[in-house]
């Protein structure tokens, strides 16, 4: 009589267990009610910018999820591209900002990725920067003050 008290308890206690985790998650494993980041653009284009002009953007993004998000990694296609997104969980319906440098001082094309992971359903996420930089005006001479100038001055005296 143990041995069937104790299988029935086993089997309700799976039973139970598995009903609890298929009203958790959908039959593909997901959880709807995961967090889901949405960004406000994917693509952050300078246009033409000048050497060692302004390499500052950001790409702000809100979670749309009901539970909340965790961005776990953000990391850039290289070292010219440095990153900084926010450490603390960001709640259902709220936002907040990944902040992009981009070092211009180097010249020509801009086309770099920055791949956001997290715990969103819709994680990695790849934002990009486009565009290009150009060599920096050169500042014009300024012009010769003739008035002031070394020129020798003939002595009356002579």
């Amino acid at each position: 009589m143990k041995k069937i008290a104790l299988i029935l308890s086993v089997l309700f206690l799976g039973i139970t267990v598995s009903f609890g985790q298929s009203a958790e998650k959908k039959p593909d494993g997901s959880n709807p009610n995961a967090p889901k980041v949405e960004f406000e653009k994917l693509v952050h284009d300078y246009g033409t910018i000048n050497q060692y002009g302004d390499g500052n953007c950001e790409f702000r993004f809100t979670n749309t999820g009901k539970e909340p998000l965790v961005l776990s990694n953000v990391r850039s296609s290289c070292g010219c591209t440095v990153p900084d997104w926010p450490r603390k969980p960001i709640l259902p319906g709220k936002s907040d900002v990944i902040k992009v440098k981009y070092a211009t001082n180097r010249l020509g094309k801009i086309n770099k990725s920055i791949t956001v992971q997290s715990n969103a359903a819709n994680s990695p996420i790849v934002l990009r920067i486009a565009g290009n930089v150009i060599p920096k005006p050169k500042e014009e001479a300024p012009e010769k003050n003739l008035e002031n100038s070394a020129a020798p001055v003939s002595n009356p005296n002579k």
